[in-house]
């Protein structure tokens, strides 16, 4: 009897938790103010970015539908929240030049150490996972275009 209360419980809890939703609201942003566009990037390194980098690091996420149940929905959140505060590539255009220099030396770092992007999104994102000459291509050419930033 106890065994069924508890399992009751657990499934009242889950549905009562999914009437408690993240806020997936699109914010609106330009293509002008993105990285791939400031920076040029060929259609080949913007198609990486954007396989790997844009889901947490833009403002023109994706949720895939296990996104819309709680608690994954939260867990998910917070990982695009916490991503678009270390870099938002939408907002390109805000930052300075020193600021660019430092994110760029970041975004190599964290790919040259395979820090980026998160195994966990790879896991169920295998068209983000970059193989290892994808990776020495979107490192240099992250290399050249923080080389424009030296010294300003």
């Amino acid at each position: 009897m106890k065994r069924k209360y508890i399992l009751y419980s657990l499934i009242v809890l889950l549905i009562a938790i999914q009437f408690f939703q993240t806020d997936k609201t699109v914010i609106p942003s330009t293509k002008e103010n993105h990285f791939v566009s400031i920076e040029k990037a060929s259609p080949e390194i913007e198609n990486l970015l954007q396989q790997s980098c844009y889901d947490c690091h833009s403002y023109t996420v994706h949720y895939p539908w296990y996104s819309y149940v709680a608690p994954v929905s939260w867990w998910v959140k917070h990982h695009v929240n916490e991503g678009l505060g270390e870099l938002n590539l939408s907002a390109w255009n805000t930052y300075s030049a020193k600021k660019r220099e430092h994110k760029l030396k970041e975004m190599i770092e964290e790919i040259e150490e395979g820090e980026m992007p998160l195994s966990s999104y790879t896991l169920i994102h295998a068209n983000a996972k970059l193989t290892a000459t994808q990776k020495a291509q979107l490192v240099a050419w992250l290399k050249e275009t923080k080389s424009h930033y030296v010294g300003e």
